[in-house]
């Protein structure tokens, strides 16, 4: 996958969510919206991670392994995220679609070493939305995105 353009970096880093699309068994795409932390892997050009809480806003199931994008993604791991700008000036419209594999990223086990990949998503997580602050992110798993492809569009290109 080439590397993100300075456009497309600004968009993540100033889109304040996502929209995730997961496949139903039925094979009906299911999008829900996201907040999301981004990273870029160290000496891999090109190479990009999408992190997602599941957080403990209010949801249809209290156990977040059985929430329908959970269970979507660990049965059909190909997952896509659209990341947008809208402008009523419409020549400032942009997208990204990241299409990628999703996984679940458990919590540690309690006296695991640090860092850790989950402990390191919440910090960033909790430094991009002020919200998951006061939430307990540290027992609850984490979705991973790793990005095999970047579609972009824009109206000023």
């Amino acid at each position: 996958m080439p590397a993100l353009t300075d456009a497309q970096r600004t968009l993540l880093a100033t889109a304040r969510r996502a929209v995730l699309a997961t496949l139903a068994p039925d094979g009906r795409a299911e999008l829900v919206p996201i907040c999301y932390l981004v990273r870029e892997l160290p000496g891999d050009p090109g190479g990009l991670v999408v992190y997602s809480a599941l957080d403990e806003k209010p949801k249809r199931v209290a156990d977040p392994y059985q929430l329908s994008r959970v269970r979507n993604l660990v049965a059909r791991p190909a997952v896509t995220l659209l990341v947008d700008h809208w402008a009523e000036d419409w020549a400032r419209l942009a997208w990204l679609r990241l299409e990628g594999l999703g996984q679940i990223v458990d919590p540690p086990p309690a006296g695991s070493p640090e860092p850790n990949e989950h402990g390191a998503a919440i910090a960033g997580l909790r430094e991009r939305y002020p919200q998951y602050r006061t939430q307990r992110l540290e027992g609850r798993p984490l979705l991973r995105i790793a990005v095999t492809r970047v579609v972009a569009w824009s109206a000023a290109t």
